[in-house]
C-alpha cells in the first residue's frame, strides 16, 4: 500500500486546488454580477449624487439625478436611511439651503409656472412635486425611483433641479392639497449644486 500514498496525496492536493479555484471563480462571478447591476446602463449620462442629512446632521442617504440618454426624462433615485417608518413626501425646493433644524430656508417647492400643488390637482402640479411618496421600512431604510419628464439637469433651464434642494417630509403627500400636500414638517434635506460636474 505504501507506493499508493504519493498518488493519494497528489489526488487530495489536486482536489483541494480545484475546490479553491471553483470557489474563487464563483466569488469573482458574483462580484462581477453585483458590479454590473450597480453600474448605470451603457451610454447613460453621468449621475449627480446629492447627500441628504437629517435635522441633526446625521446621514440620511442620497438622491442620484441622471438624465436619460435622449435627455427627455430625468431619473431620480432616492435611497434613504435612519428615518421613521412610513410614507414620506419628497419634493424639490427652490433654495439651495438646508439650515437645520426646520429647513425652512429652503423655501417652497420649485414652481416656475405658478401652478398649485399635487399630481391630482387640476390646477397643478409644481415642478418640484414627485409622482409618488417614498416608503421607509421598519429598519429605517427605503428607496424610490422617479422618472419624470418635467425636470432636467440642464443648467439655467426654468425646470432644472440644479441650484435647488431636495426635501423629505415627515408625512405622505396627499397629491392634491395646495401648497404642500399636507406633508408636514421637513425632516431631511440635501443641497443640489448649481452644476452637475
Amino acid at each position: 500500500m505504501r507506493p499508493m500514498r504519493p498518488a493519494l496525496a497528489v489526488s487530495a492536493l489536486s482536489l483541494l486546488a480545484f475546490t479553491v479555484l471553483v470557489g474563487f471563480a464563483v466569488h469573482t462571478g458574483r462580484a462581477h454580477a453585483q458590479a454590473a447591476a450597480a453600474a448605470p446602463p451603457a451610454g447613460a449620462r453621468p449621475g449627480l449624487v446629492v447627500p441628504i442629512k437629517t435635522s441633526t446632521g446625521a446621514d440620511a442617504g442620497t438622491a442620484t439625478f441622471r438624465e436619460s440618454r435622449s435627455g427627455a426624462n430625468l431619473n431620480i433615485v432616492v435611497a434613504l436611511k435612519g428615518l421613521p417608518p412610513g410614507d414620506h413626501a419628497v419634493h424639490i425646493h427652490v433654495n439651495p439651503v438646508c439650515d437645520a433644524p426646520a429647513f425652512t430656508t429652503a423655501g417652497g417647492h420649485l414652481n416656475p409656472d405658478s401652478k398649485q400643488h399635487g399630481m391630482q390637482n387640476p390646477m397643478g402640479h409644481h415642478a418640484g412635486d414627485m409622482p409618488q411618496n417614498i416608503t421607509i421600512g421598519a429598519d429605517g431604510t427605503g428607496t424610490a425611483t422617479y422618472r419624470v419628464d418635467y425636470l432636467t439637469l440642464t443648467a439655467g433651464a426654468p425646470t432644472s433641479v440644479l441650484g435647488h434642494s431636495i426635501m423629505v417630509h415627515e408625512k405622505a403627500d396627499d397629491m392634491k392639497t395646495d401648497p404642500t400636500g399636507n406633508a408636514g414638517s421637513r425632516i431631511a434635506c440635501g443641497v443640489i449644486p448649481a452644476t452637475a460636474q
